[in-house]
């Protein structure tokens, strides 16, 4: 793809001149194009396509009008010592796993202790803090935090808790054996990132929470053009201290020049930032002109595509058919460079469930998986898959290990309603209504919690406390006021199984509850 048709594809020419402030297998027929009802639904997936941003989940919380069907996750109601996927985790095969089954096992996320099953080390890096006098990089320091928590991943067996919950406790005083503690694992790194021209200086301490002690403490300059081989050293030093081993990233999945790579740094930092238009605007020039410095950039490929994924769910992209090609094209592109690259495969996965084909949505989250097994997103949307196969069952231990790998989600309202969805549809009301209580609590504001917990209120014969449930999402939700009215916003490209399923549940409870079938001014209560 030339530079002048990569910028043509976002709208504007200008790129963004200051980066964005610290406050800041066998498919399925696809959809041959995605319906404006399917890409209202859709608007959830901005959120997760690329980094699972915690600020675009607030700001989806506070005026979706539709059930989040593409953000799904969900955990167990005890949360578990660790949910684990079985997987083959060598550099050399790693994909050939993806399309396996996954059976899950428990194992201790505070590993290293004696006894513990099988993983050898659980970390969460904290947020590195801009050492430089300029407020303006935060940007730099939160990619360096980013990046070393991809590469922990690189330990085979590691338990590595996901960038979105490490970062809510950013810029808040807190004592990092707490921390460990409260995310039930056994290593906490912390640092620092300075950076003066061309010259990056990191520093970073381990604590083992069980002593309370330091275990590693170490420092490294380099420069910004030979950062990525920084990062991978500074935890080859650390994995040897703790004596684990340690299988860095292939080579290409680099940017090779040094102003690319800090283009696709401030992208990113664009798409963290509470989502707009405006924003992603930002972020898709910043990808296009690290693409058109570095033509064989894999990461600028993938936020691009990343980008145009996101205009097309909110529909502001210029063309629904244009941009799911382009795209497709950077991704393939991408993967072409970088077959091992786990970023790519999820964002692949991501348009091929948009798409409406599941089962190739399936095989990407699987591949994407088998490459970083710790990537809490294809967890998260691989059970989502799952799900709108028509197998729950086999759903909740991926939104189980998504929630452990990313306990402090901020949307935690749809976590407990997709797992309270899940339960439903599996006929098991108790549980279906203890975790649409808790998604309720979460943020009353939401609709569609009331709406699923009516239905299942009334399913086990509390009528009236069901009714009123129904009456509250009426109020947050006056367009969902029949069971025709919610199959028209439903998603639609879930497969006839998951249709059954919710027509055996979800529709007989919310008929019980008072919804009529058919549309009108609002339901007969």
């Amino acid at each position: 793809m030339s530079s002048d048709s990569v910028e043509s594809s976002i709208s504007g020419t200008a790129f963004p001149t200051s980066p964005p402030s610290a406050a800041a297998s066998k498919a399925e027929p696809s959809i041959r194009g995605i319906t404006p009802r399917n890409a209202i639904i859709a608007a959830s997936i901005v959120a997760t396509l690329g980094v699972w941003a915690a600020a675009g989940w607030v700001w989806l919380d506070e005026y979706r009008l539709f059930p989040p069907h593409q953000t799904l996750a969900a955990a167990s109601a005890q949360r578990p010592k660790a949910i684990e996927r079985e997987r083959r985790h060598s550099s050399t095969g790693r994909v050939a796993a993806a399309s396996a089954s996954h059976p899950s096992t428990t194992r201790s996320l505070r590993g290293g202790r004696g006894g513990a099953p099988s993983a050898p080390a659980s970390f969460v890096v904290l947020p590195f803090a801009n050492q430089s006098h300029n407020p303006g990089q935060e940007y730099f320091a939160d990619a360096v935090t980013a990046g070393l928590t991809a590469e922990l991943s690189q330990i085979p067996g590691s338990f590595v808790i996901a960038r979105a919950t490490a970062f809510s406790y950013q810029r808040k005083a807190a004592d990092v054996v707490q921390i460990g503690r409260a995310l039930k694992v056994r290593y906490v790194l912390a640092g620092g990132v300075e950076q003066e021209g061309e010259r990056v200086h990191l520093t970073g301490r381990l604590v083992d929470d069980e002593t309370g002690r330091p275990v590693w403490a170490d420092q490294l300059a380099t420069s910004r053009s030979d950062l990525a081989k920084a990062q991978d050293e500074f935890v080859r030093r650390m994995a040897r201290a703790l004596n684990l081993q340690f299988v860095p990233p292939t080579e290409p999945a680099r940017t090779a020049d040094p102003q690319a790579r800090d283009l696709v740094m401030q992208g990113w930092a664009w798409c963290r930032r509470p989502y707009s238009v405006a924003s992603w605007q930002e972020a898709g020039r910043a990808f296009a002109h690290a693409l058109a410095i570095d033509p064989q950039s894999v990461d600028a490929r993938i936020g691009l595509a990343t980008v145009l994924g996101g205009r097309l769910a909110e529909g502001w992209g210029l063309s629904r058919q244009q941009d799911p090609a382009r795209a497709e094209r950077l991704l393939r592109e991408a993967l072409a460079r970088d077959a091992n690259n786990a970023t790519a495969h999820f964002a692949l996965g991501v348009l091929r469930q948009m798409q409406g084909r599941l089962r190739a949505a399936q095989v990407e989250y699987q591949t994407a998986i088998a490459l970083d097994h710790n990537d809490a997103r294809a967890y998260f949307h691989l059970g989502q898959t799952l799900m709108y196969l028509g197998d729950p069952r086999a759903a909740i231990p991926d939104f189980s290990t998504a929630l452990l790998l990313d306990p402090r989600d901020p949307n935690r309202t749809e976590l407990y309603w997709a797992l309270g969805t899940a339960h439903l549809l599996l006929g098991r009301v108790d549980m279906a209504i203890d975790w649409l209580e808790r998604a309720r609590a979460a943020n009353p504001r939401l609709w569609f919690p009331h709406l699923y917990l009516a239905a299942s209120l009334a399913l086990r014969g509390d009528v009236q406390p069901a009714k009123a449930e129904l009456v509250q999402s009426l109020e947050l939700n006056p367009a969902v006021n029949s069971l025709a009215r919610m199959r028209f916003y439903n998603l639609r490209i879930a497969a006839p199984q998951y249709r059954a399923l919710q027509k055996a549940t979800l529709d007989v409870g919310l008929r019980r509850a008072g919804l009529p079938d058919g549309d009108g001014d609002g339901a007969r209560l």
